[in-house]
């Protein structure tokens, strides 16, 4: 029985280092038949814990860990004997990634049918075997596709769509006319569709607001942090591709567009209008600012502010933003700065002395 089967078939998630070794197209060192129920860190395992080690940091746990199965990389070389069970792969990261989406499945893949106090038009339409948690609302013309996960005080507006197997986790708020692909996970307190920033300044010396008139589109497979918002366009789609990560508290304004397979951590704001490109990867607190192009590949660090288009592959650091081998140099010199100050005034002294002296 595979691991996947075996997992449609329980109420947890339970499995032996076998069957893991299996999914993950891994060997088994040790007994194959020993089962995991629960996964841990390597440094505080239980009796029936799976970990894993990728890296090296925490080698030395590897020979004490009270767990019964531990992933390992495939090229790794034992220094002590290890009481635990090994299974090894190609990359043990990746490996415990894949096997805690089906720990994570095994808690919510038995929620199916329709929570009390939950409202849904009859006039919208939801797929075989949805979840919806109480107090969930759902409006007139919304359509949720097959296996869907709505969970408690999800508001689900007039019009959106909602691909299958997604997950909203309670207090997420799709506005009118959006479009959520499949595959997502959307966590709690999420906001998506909501008016994008956008004032005119008028003669009376007034802002007046300008009418949000267009949606939101995501694509398949994107996972929205817990109290992220993306914004709806002025005209038109904000579009976050296939595959896109965003951490917690993040902000996507209206009409920008984030590229395929791009991950982007918290307290991140990327203004309107801008395009980031495919596989990027922006750190915490990074501040881009609007009508931007930034390129395939790019690699953004903490609390960088970028006020120009960045061209694929570059690495960016400080603000305002320079390349990275740029940055490190320029502040090597900078945090020096109060010693070269210091240099500065003794030979400013000795000048001044001589010149008296002559």
């Amino acid at each position: 029985m595979s691991i996947l089967n075996f997992l449609r078939g329980s109420k947890t998630a339970s499995f032996t280092a076998q069957a893991i070794a299996d999914h993950l197209k891994g060997e088994v060192e040790g007994n194959p038949d020993i089962i995991v129920s629960s996964p841990a860190r390597i440094e505080y395992s239980k009796a029936d814990s799976l970990c894993f080690l990728a890296n090296p940091k925490y080698e030395k746990y590897l020979y004490t860990t009270k767990a019964a199965v531990v992933l390992i990389n495939k090229d790794f070389e034992l220094k002590a004997p290890v009481s635990c069970t090994l299974v090894r792969v190609d990359n043990a990261y990746e490996g415990i990634a894949s096997v805690l989406e089906l720990f994570e499945a095994s808690k919510s893949s038995n929620r199916r049918g329709r929570e009390p106090f939950s409202f849904i038009s009859s006039k919208s339409k939801y797929g075989k075997n949805c979840y919806i948690g109480a107090f969930a609302y759902i409006d007139k013309g919304a359509r949720l596709g097959k296996n869907v996960k709505v969970y408690p005080h999800v508001y689900i507006g007039e019009n959106v769509t909602v691909g299958d197997h997604t997950v909203l986790f309670s207090g997420v708020k799709i506005y009118a006319d959006c479009v959520i692909g499949a595959g997502c996970i959307l966590h709690a307190g999420s906001v998506i569709g909501a008016d994008g920033f956008g004032f005119a300044f008028g003669a009376d010396g007034r802002y007046k607001k300008i009418p949000q008139t267009g949606n939101v589109i995501i694509e398949d497979n994107v996972e929205i942090g817990a109290n992220s918002t993306v914004d709806r366009a002025t005209m038109g789609s904000t579009i976050i591709h296939s595959g896109t990560k965003l951490d917690n508290m993040v902000q996507i304004a209206h009409n920008a567009e984030i590229g395929q397979d791009t991950v982007i951590a918290a307290q991140t704001g990327i203004a309107g209008s801008t395009k980031i490109g495919q596989r990027c990867r922006i750190a915490g607190q990074v501040g881009i600012i609007g009508h931007l192009e930034i390129g395939n590949e790019v690699n953004v660090g903490a609390k960088t502010g970028i006020t120009n288009n960045v061209d694929d592959g570059k690495s960016m650091l400080g603000f305002p933003a320079m390349e990275a081998s740029k940055y490190r140099r320029s502040f090597a010199v900078f945090r020096n700065l109060p010693e070269l100050r210091n240099e500065v005034e003794a030979l400013k002294k000795i000048v001044a002395k001589r010149e008296e002296n002559l």
